[in-house]
């Protein structure tokens, strides 16, 4: 027991710590932050982003989130960019340099690599009195007072405000490029997360069958057309109009209420006021209709209100949007 509120009480210290360290980063916001944003906006280049150790994990991570949000990012490692890899620096590209203390040998042998080539030069730092801060014509000030680590000593709350650091910066530029939902989609378009800012119903509908019937249909034929089409539901149909649906639900409610199933016309079952969308409508607003209501399918309408087909939770499954 007494391990157990240990790890607890720990897990729970931890958070704390990190997230007051966090807080703390919002008063460090400065001018420098300001004019380093617009520098990479107004950039015909990328921004290289490198570092050594953790701060090189925590730099793959800005770099992807940059990519992701319009702003060309790549990453170079610093030990590999004294072996060579410094020529994947352009001539417009800002480099950003991300080292907790700012005095790593790897460091204070790239920077000079770095100013020589004439590059705009941006620490991410929590030490601005550092080799890199002194030399980098920027700071993003990324100060914490300790680590989180009891020994003060592995990278945890300083890895954790270089992140912060990185997501704010990728913000305020995807706020300046007015970086919208399409753009997002565009960049992931394989994700499930692009799926659910791109995919359309009719994507879904129109690989389905199509299940249709007369309001005059006899209730043998409903039967078949719905264990033909196998999604458990067809629409009713009156000139291309839907008027009614008739789900396998249906069929087994009114199984438990009548004997005399001969007499039985679709029009006698249905339900007389489907929810529908429409086939331009994003699939993940099939998703939320659905779950509003309860239901696992919905019938689609065309540009002319005419009967579309039908979306299942299946193919929502399928896709990954659920």
């Amino acid at each position: 027991m007494n391990n157990k509120n240990s790890i607890i009480k720990t897990a729970q210290n931890t958070i704390i710590e990190e997230s007051n360290a966090v807080r703390h980063l919002s008063s460090l916001i400065d001018d420098d932050f300001v004019k380093i944003v617009e520098l990479i906006y107004s950039s015909k280049g990328r921004v290289v982003i490198t570092g050594i150790g953790k701060s090189a994990i925590i730099a793959t991570k800005i770099v992807a989130t940059l990519n992701s949000t319009g702003t060309p990012a790549v990453f170079m490692h610093a030990a590999d960019a004294i072996h060579g890899d410094l020529g994947l620096i352009l001539e417009d590209d800002v480099v950003i340099c991300i080292s907790k203390s700012g005095n790593t040998p790897e460091i204070k042998v790239l920077v000079p690599l770095i100013k020589n080539a004439k590059n705009n030069m941006i620490a991410l730092t929590g030490n601005k009195d550092s080799f890199l801060g002194q030399q980098a014509d920027y700071i993003l000030n990324a100060f914490v007072e300790k680590e989180v680590c009891p020994n003060n000593l592995a990278p945890t709350t300083s890895t954790t405000a270089q992140l912060v650091m990185g997501d704010a910066l990728a913000v305020c530029l995807l706020e300046l490029r007015g970086f919208s939902s399409k753009d997002f989609a565009k960049y992931h378009p394989g994700g499930a997360l692009g799926k659910k800012l791109y995919l359309r119903v009719s994507d879904l509908s129109e690989v389905n069958q199509k299940p249709k019937v007369t309001p005059e249909t006899s209730l043998k034929d409903v039967i078949i057309e719905i264990s033909e089409k196998m999604l458990g539901v067809t629409a009713v149909v009156e000139n291309n109009k839907i008027t009614g649906i008739i789900t396998d639900g249906d069929l087994r409610r009114m199984l438990s209420k009548t004997d005399d199933f001969l007499a039985l016309k679709a029009s006698n079952i249905m339900g007389t006021n489907p929810k529908r969308i429409h086939a331009e409508a994003l699939a993940v607003d099939a998703m939320e209709l659905m779950e509003e209501n309860g239901i696992s399918q919905l019938l689609v309408e065309d540009n002319d209100g005419n009967y579309a087909g039908v979306v299942h939770v299946h193919d929502l499954i399928k896709e990954g949007i659920i």
